[in-house]
């Protein structure tokens, strides 16, 4: 037994510099927010694929309807249960409602009317809303660190679509998209907080996450009958590979990795993925159709990334 003075070294101590690395909670989160952030910028094309012919409410629920039972399946096939407690069932309800109805039902019809630049802009305000409704209703609060970060998330993005602000048309049609937006927005944050009420619940985060994509598309459903949707699909190779991308990495990987995210390293963190989410659309861009940016895109690139590292270094500061 060794003496009491010289304890046995922690195995952590005597790993690799490297692996400890990459295995440190501030890399891992990063890594993740990249990941989301890459597939959420690239989803921007898929959608324009879905636009057409299709209902928009349609398309929602098809891709929310795959994701669902995709999510369910691998959780199944992985051992996992998909058994919720009750308080669990109905926080996955509100989060259904919240994030995957009116949020993208929101989306879609905002991005119909006004310039997407606008509600680029708005989006990357999500983590200062989160900030903001995590204060007022659950008393937690967050270093100043983290609300610079969503801050300069916001201005960053505001930089980089500075020219299409300034052309957008706001006319009485393109307010109602504004409103559409800001109601968006809200949709996500309020999302968040029953997402958080489902963790306090102890329900793990795929389960969880499945059931509340299935309660979505339910809601979406009954939207759909009592507004007439249509319930029609494209049998066109674009508009069903675009469904697959959408409902396979769009949610259940994109979604998967938010929310796990967000019960490690908290919502503000996760949802400024809505702020890195332009700059990689833009990069798309100038890979795949030859777009230019300026010394102002990259100036809002720069704030972007800024507010990013705030935010993964801000320390996490309990409930009031």
């Amino acid at each position: 037994m060794p003496p009491a003075d010289n304890p046995p070294p922690d195995i952590r101590e005597m790993e690799p510099p490297v692996r400890r690395f990459w295995r440190s909670p501030t890399v891992l989160a990063g890594a993740g927010v990249a990941a989301c952030a890459l597939i959420w910028g690239t989803t921007w094309y898929a959608i324009t694929l879905q636009l057409g012919r299709v209902d928009p409410i349609a398309s929602i629920t098809w891709r929310f309807g795959l994701a669902a039972a995709v999510m369910m399946a691998a959780c199944l096939l992985t051992g996992r249960s998909l058994r919720l407690p009750r308080a669990a069932h109905l926080a996955a309800m509100g989060q259904g409602l919240f994030t995957f109805t009116i949020d993208y039902a929101c989306v879609y019809w905002a991005e119909e009317r006004v310039n997407s630049a606008v509600v680029a802009v708005l989006f990357a305000g999500l983590a200062f809303v989160n900030l903001i409704a995590f204060r007022l209703v659950l008393g937690q609060k967050a270093a100043r660190a983290a609300w610079l970060g969503a801050l300069l998330g916001m201005g960053g993005v505001a930089v980089l679509f500075g020219s299409e602000l300034m052309r957008a048309d706001m006319d009485s049609d393109a307010m109602v998209g504004l409103v559409f937006a800001l109601v968006g927005v809200a949709g996500a944050a309020i999302g968040n907080l029953f997402a958080w009420r489902g963790q306090q619940a102890g329900a793990p985060v795929l389960p969880q996450t499945a059931w509340a994509m299935a309660y979505g598309t339910g809601f979406l459903v009954l939207y759909g009958l009592v507004a007439g949707t249509e319930w029609r699909i494209e049998t066109t190779p674009a508009y069903l590979l675009s469904l697959a991308y959408l409902s396979i990495l769009g949610s259940v990987v994109a979604f998967g990795l938010y929310f796990t995210i967000a019960r490690l390293r908290g919502y503000a963190l996760a949802s400024y993925i809505s702020a890195m989410t332009p700059p990689i659309a833009m990069l798309v861009s100038v890979l795949f159709e030859d777009a230019r940016f300026g010394l102002g895109a990259l100036a809002g690139l720069a704030l972007v990334l800024a507010g990013q590292v705030l935010l993964i270094r801000a320390p996490r500061v309990s409930a009031a």
